[in-house]
C-alpha cells in the first residue's frame, strides 16, 4: 500500500478520509520539515501532504523518485516548484475553495472594526485611557467596499458586503458576472470611490506591490485598506508612511513580505505599535471549519489519483475527469509532449494481444498523460517496455 506522509498539523479527518479509503501507511509529522530531515521523512512516499511551510524545491524532488503526487493542504501552492513537479509526473493539488468563507468573514469583520475605529479604542482602553469621542467612527451601512479580485473570495466578501448594506464595486483584469449590487469599475475610480478597499489577488509578478505610493494615493483619507491575499501585494513602507501622514484612516493584513517560519521567530513590520491597524498571523483559513473542509478536500485527490489516476484539478498537470478502475489494469503514462507517442505505446499492447477497453488522453505544454484501461494482467515485460520508452517520463501499474 503506498506510503503517505503528511506534515504540518494536517487536519484529522484527512487521515480518516485516507484510513477509510485503504491508505493505511500515514506517517504524520507535526512541523514544518527542510533539508536532509524533510528527504529522510520523505524517502519511499507515494504522497506527500504540506502546508505553507514546507518547501519542495527542484533539488527535494529530484531526490525523491517515489513521489507521485503533492497535496498542498492551503490555497497557495507557492510552496513548490511546480514546474519541476510536472516534469517528473507529479501532479499537485491544493483546496482553492475550503477556506472561502472563513476569508470573507475574517474581512467583513476587520471592515466594521476599522470604520468603528475599534483597533485605536481598544489599545487606548489597555493603556488605560477612556476614548468614547464617536469622531471618525462610521457604520459600514451605505459605505461602498471596493474588492481588487472579484474570484471566488472577493465574489463572497462582496456577498456579506451586501447583506450589512454596503454598495460593492470591483475591480478584475477578467471579465466577472457581478453578484447582488456589485459593479465593476477600473481600478483607478475603485479605489477612489471606497470607504474599504480589500486584496484578493493571486501572487506573483504581475500583482507584486500592486498597492504602491500612487495608488494608495489614490484612495480616501477617510479609507481603510484590508490585506487578506497575498504578502508581496502591498508596499508595506509606503501604507506605512500614507498612515504615518494621516492620508489613510487604518490598515489590517492578515499576510506579509516576509513572515516567520515558526512561532518562536520574531515578526517584524514597521507596522507594528500602530493602534489603526490589526495584524494577525496568516489566519485568514485558519478556522476548524476551514481546516476540516480543506483536509477532506485535499485527501480526497490524492486518494482519486492513487486510487484512480484522476488529476482533475491538479494546479501543474494536464487534467483528466474522475473515472473509476472497473478493469484489471490501468495505466498512467506521462510523457512529453511529442508525436507518435501514443500510437508506439497502443502498438505495445497490439503486439501483445491486449484489448483497450478505455482510454483518456490530456496534454498541457509540455506535458502530455495518458490513463490507459486494459481487462487484462500486463506482463511485467510490458511495462519495462511502456516505462523505458524514449519520451516517457514517469509510469505506473494500477
Amino acid at each position: 500500500m503506498s506510503k503517505i506522509v503528511l506534515l504540518e498539523k494536517i487536519h484529522p479527518n484527512a487521515v480518516q478520509y485516507l484510513t477509510e479509503h485503504g491508505f493505511t501507511d500515514i506517517e504524520q509529522v507535526p512541523r514544518a520539515l527542510s533539508g536532509p530531515a524533510l528527504l529522510d521523512a520523505l524517502q519511499g512516499a507515494a504522497a506527500v501532504g504540506i502546508r505553507s511551510n514546507t518547501h519542495l524545491t527542484a533539488e527535494v524532488l529530484q531526490a525523491l523518485p517515489s513521489l507521485q503526487a503533492i497535496g498542498c493542504f492551503c490555497i497557495g501552492t507557492n510552496q513548490v516548484d511546480l514546474q519541476a513537479a510536472a516534469m517528473r509526473g507529479i501532479p499537485v493539488f491544493n483546496a482553492p475553495y475550503s477556506n472561502t468563507r472563513s476569508v470573507a468573514e475574517l474581512v467583513i469583520a476587520q471592515a466594521i472594526l476599522l470604520l468603528r475605529r475599534i483597533p485605536e479604542k481598544n489599545a487606548k482602553a489597555h493603556r488605560g485611557v477612556w476614548d468614547k469621542n464617536a469622531q471618525g467612527a462610521y457604520e459600514v451601512r451605505n459605505k461602498t467596499l471596493g474588492i481588487i479580485g472579484y474570484g471566488n473570495i472577493g465574489a463572497q466578501v462582496g456577498i456579506l458586503a451586501e447583506s450589512v448594506g454596503m454598495q460593492v464595486r470591483y475591480y478584475d483584469p477578467e471579465s466577472k458576472l457581478p453578484l447582488g449590487n456589485a459593479r465593476p469599475l477600473p481600478l483607478a475610480e475603485v479605489l477612489a470611490q471606497s470607504d474599504v478597499v480589500t486584496l484578493h489577488v493571486p501572487g506573483g509578478p504581475g500583482t507584486v506591490k500592486l498597492m504602491d505610493g500612487a495608488r494608495l494615493a489614490l484612495m480616501k483619507k477617510t479609507a481603510v485598506l484590508i490585506n487578506a491575499s497575498r504578502g508581496g501585494v502591498v508596499d508595506i513602507e509606503a501604507l506605512d508612511a500614507a498612515l504615518g501622514e494621516g492620508r489613510l484612516a487604518g490598515a489590517a493584513l492578515d499576510v506579509f513580505p516576509t513572515e516567520p517560519k515558526s512561532e518562536k521567530e520574531e515578526f517584524i513590520s514597521p507596522l507594528r505599535g500602530r493602534d489603526n491597524v490589526i495584524l494577525t498571523p496568516h489566519i485568514g483559513g485558519s478556522t476548524e471549519e476551514a481546516q476540516a473542509n480543506i483536509g477532506r478536500e485535499v485527501a480526497e485527490k490524492l486518494v482519486r489519483f492513487l486510487g484512480a489516476g484522476t488529476t482533475r484539478s491538479a494546479v501543474n498537470f494536464p487534467e483528466i475527469a474522475h473515472q473509476a478502475k472497473e478493469v484489471v489494469s490501468r495505466i498512467l503514462n506521462v510523457h512529453r509532449n511529442e508525436p507518435g507517442v501514443i500510437a508506439r505505446m497502443n502498438a505495445e499492447y497490439a503486439a501483445l494481444g491486449l484489448n483497450i477497453v478505455a482510454q483518456h488522453l490530456q496534454t498541457k505544454g509540455p506535458i502530455g498523460y495518458a490513463i490507459t484501461d486494459v481487462d487484462e494482467a500486463i506482463p511485467p515485460e510490458l511495462m519495462s517496455k511502456l516505462c523505458g520508452a524514449p519520451a516517457v517520463i514517469r509510469c505506473h501499474l494500477i
